[in-house]
This record gives C-alpha cells, sequence and structure tokens, in this order.
C-alpha cells in the first residue's frame, strides 16, 4: 500500500466509489492527460497573441496542468495513484510562485481516495481468511477508515477485544498496477512542466520494480513486526503490532494519531520540530534497530500520538539492511564537512559512484557533496523550502554542466538515495529545527570520526 494508507482519514467516508476495473477506462484517463495539456498550450499560444504577458500565461499553464494531472493520478488508484502520491512529497521543492494553486491538489493526494464498496471487501476477507472471517471480529466497519492506491482499511474490534486496521488490498491491484506504470512512461513528461528540473522518470522505473513486493502483505507483516519488536516500549515512536496477515489481508493494532500532513499544514513550531526530530529519528535508527530501512516517508504514513510519540502506520515499501546503513553515506558526509576531497574520491571511486574515466577535480567534488552535507554541519539545523529549493536549482545546475553525467549510483543505493530525499522534503515541508547532526553521529556508521590510535602503545 502506499504512502496515504492512513488510518482515520474522514475523506474516505464521504465518498464511496469503486476502483475502475477497465483497462480502457484507465487507459482514456491517462490519455487524457497529454491531451489536455496540448489543449492548453493551444490556448496559451493563443493568449500570447491577444497580448497577455508571458508570465501570467505560463502560470495558468502550470496551475491547470497540475490540476488535471493529480485529479486524474488520484482517480486511478494503483501505480498512477502511487506515482502521485510519491510526486507530492515533492510540493516543498516547487517554485512559490507556482506552488500556491495545487497545493491542495498535492495534498489531496496524501490523504484520500475512492473507497471499494463492501460487498468486495467482503469477498476478498472471505478469500484470504476463510469463510467464517466475522468469526474472527467481534465487530467490523464496512465504511472504510482511509482508502488509497491498490488497498484500504477499515476500523473493526478483534475476537479479543482490540482496536485494530483491516488493510485490505483491491481485486486486480497487480494488472492495475502494470497496466498504470506501462501508460504513465508516456506521460512522464507532463510534471516537467509544473516542476522544471525534477527528473521524475526513476521515481517511476523504482516503483515498477517494487510491486511484486508492495502486493504480498505477508512480506509487509513480516517488516512491521521487525519494527514493532525494535521499538516496543520506545518513548517517542510507536509501531502497531500485527494481529493477523494473508497474501492480501493485513489486520494490525488501530493506532489514533494527528496525521503528520495536518501538522505539516496547521502545527505550531514546536509540534512541527517535535514530529521532525521523531520522524528523524524513525528513518536513521530503523536500520541499525530493526534491520530494515522505511522506504516510504511519505506524511501519510505517520501519525502525531496525544502523548507526543510519532506512529508509523504503513510497512509496505521496506529495504531490508541487516548491518545498517552502508558505512560509506555517513564517511563521505564527513569527508565532505572535513574538506578531504581526495578521501572522498577514493571512496566513490571504490564504492562504484565515479563512472569509469571520470575526471573530478576538488570543485566538482564540492559542489556534488557540500549540499548533502549541509544539515549536519551544526548541531541544530532548521529545514526550509526556501533551502531545499535552492538545492533544486544546484542540481538542475550540475545535470546541465555535465556533472552528474560523472557520477554513477550503484543498484543497492538507489532506494537509500530515494529515501533520503524524499525525507529531507518533508522534512522542508515541516520546517523544522532539529539537532540534526546529533541523529546522524548516533545512528550513520562513518559519520564519527574514527578513535585515533597511538602507535606507541601495544596492540596485545
Amino acid at each position: 500500500m502506499t504512502a496515504h494508507d492512513h488510518q482515520g482519514g474522514p475523506a474516505a467516508r464521504r465518498r464511496t466509489r469503486e476502483i475502475p476495473r477497465s483497462p480502457f477506462s484507465r487507459n482514456a484517463r491517462l490519455a487524457s492527460l497529454p491531451i489536455g495539456f496540448a489543449g492548453r498550450s493551444a490556448l496559451r499560444m493563443g493568449k500570447r497573441l491577444l497580448g497577455q504577458p508571458v508570465d501570467l500565461i505560463t502560470g495558468e499553464l502550470q496551475r491547470r496542468t497540475a490540476e488535471h494531472l493529480f485529479r486524474v493520478l488520484g482517480e486511478l488508484k494503483g501505480g498512477a495513484m502511487k506515482f502521485g502520491q510519491m510526486l507530492s512529497v515533492f510540493e516543498a521543492a516547487l517554485p512559490p510562485e507556482v506552488v500556491a494553486p495545487y497545493r491542495a491538489a498535492l495534498t489531496l493526494l496524501q490523504e484520500s481516495a475512492p473507497a471499494l464498496p463492501a460487498e468486495r471487501v467482503h469477498a476478498v476477507l472471505a478469500e484470504q481468511l476463510g469463510a467464517d472471517w466475522r468469526e474472527r471480529f467481534a465487530s467490523f466497519d464496512d465504511e472504510p477508515a482511509a482508502a488509497a492506491s491498490i488497498g484500504q482499511v477499515h476500523r473493526a474490534v478483534w475476537a479479543d477485544g482490540r482496536e485494530v486496521a483491516v488493510k485490505v488490498q483491491y481485486p486486480g491491484a497487480g494488472q492495475a498496477l502494470l497496466g498504470d506504470y506501462a501508460q504513465l512512461g508516456r506521460v512522464i513528461k507532463l510534471f516537467s512542466v509544473i516542476a522544471p528540473g525534477l527528473d521524475a522518470e526513476p521515481m517511476l522505473d523504482e516503483l515498477r520494480v517494487r510491486v511484486a513486493e508492495e502486493l504480498d502483505y505477508r512480506l509487509e507483516a513480516k517488516a512491521q513486526q521487525a519494527f514493532a519488536d525494535a521499538y516496543r516500549g520506545d518513548e517517542q515512536i510507536l509501531v502497531p503490532e500485527v494481529v493477523a496477515f494473508a497474501e492480501r489481508v493485513l489486520v494490525t493494532e488501530w493506532l489514533d494519531g494527528v496525521p503528520l500532513s495536518t501538522v505539516i499544514r496547521e502545527g505550531m513550531q514546536a509540534e512541527r520540530d517535535a514530529a521532525g526530530l521523531r520522524y528523524a529519528r524513525l528513518l536513521f535508527s530503523g536500520p541499525e534497530r530493526a534491520g530494515y530501512l522505511h522506504a516510504d516517508p511519505h506524511p501519510g504514513n505517520f501519525r502525531v500520538l496525544p502523548d507526543g510519540r510519532l506512529g508509523v502506520i504503513d510497512f509496505g515499501a521496506v529495504k531490508h539492511l541487516p548491518d545498517g546503513f552502508p558505512p560509506a553515506l555517513g564517511t563521505l558526509n564527513r569527508l565532505a564537512q572535513l574538506g578531504d576531497w581526495a578521501g572522498a574520491r577514493d571512496l566513490l571511486a571504490e564504492e562504484g559512484f565515479i563512472r569509469p574515466g571520470a575526471a573530478l577535480d576538488d570543485a566538482a567534488l564540492a559542489s556534488f557533496l557540500l549540499p548533502i552535507a549541509t544539515p549536519a554541519r551544526t548541531d541544530s539545523y532548521r529545514f526550509t523550502r526556501e533551502w531545499l529549493r535552492e538545492e533544486v536549482v544546484q542540481a538542475v545546475d550540475l545535470s546541465a554542466g555535465s556533472l552528474l553525467r560523472r557520477f554513477n549510483l550503484p543498484p543497492s543505493y538507489v532506494l537509500v538515495n530515494r529515501v533520503v530525499g524524499a525525507a529531507t522534503a518533508v522534512l522542508c515541508q515541516l520546517e523544522c529545527e532539529i539537532p540534526f547532526r546529533t541523529e546522524a553521529l548516533r545512528w550513520l556508521p562513518g559519520f564519527a570520526a574514527p578513535e585515533p590510535t597511538d602507535p606507541l602503545l601495544p596492540t596485545g
């Protein structure tokens, strides 16, 4: 299930509509995106001929394209909806002069989607849990608490009296996902209209690769229970226990709380700072404590509980890191802060980040690595939308100058890199100030300087 599959979403109760089952209807909706863009482009050309200011026309084109894009992605669910949710995380990176008209559309992707009718939910439960599935529950609410890309969540009471969340996968979700990805490849360039410089194609490629993993809720149950075991009794982070599971149904303890997306929109600064610290700590500490990296750091997957703890409710996307984060990440960060470009160059070559034969001077390495190291350079760092936009512009400049072409991202780092980027964007949405360096020192291998050794001391 995707990023915004959260419990307690009110929008799900307001709208109940079946997932589009016809491949023709799904393809037609996706096809409407480039057609609509062509129409808006023609309208823009006409207005230019009539003498309207170019900036005004461009802003209107961006607004209309965004509204259409995210509306269609939201209605389709499946891969299209998952892709839209991933894009919505990067809202903080969009230019301020164009983000306002469609920020509401982006937020909608994080919070609501049309729901599956009750009779189809019952059919899935009977298939997965047995014909007597109702006997396992003291009560079951047919109205979904949340609905999203490949499944929806219902509130229920387990036979032993525990309140539970029942995640039910949509019939045909796998086929829909694969079909959506094939179609999305044709309209991927549309996003460049509303966020110039943001390369969305690699994100789509990664989602396509991970379809099989996210469709099997048994894998999600294993990862969630590993997190629940690791954080049981933690004073700052809560992970619900797994109650029961099957391939397409997952039952976990219910979790109330305020969605992190609500804190982003409405939270006071102290709330933003506290939530941001716990959010960063969960992502930093997961590999060491649970053996997994939470790989879907979307705001919809997190809840701020009444006691201030951060609740985590979706583990469909994880990366197994039984030995913790790769030490190279922390080491590169430390070397960048020290200005040790020779050491950084050697490590990049050793890890496969530098393409064969690439010539990189110190200035090029600094341009690439220093922005990554910025948040951990001081004891406390304030994440802002403005800073993120500056980094996006910097990345575009590096790409335009062909610097990035001299780098390579090893396969083992692709998902980690994406999580770091998305999590940074969420922290910038929160505009929080947190002791980021302290968290890096605690959880990121290689970031702390090695202990000095005295060659005069005996080693035996």
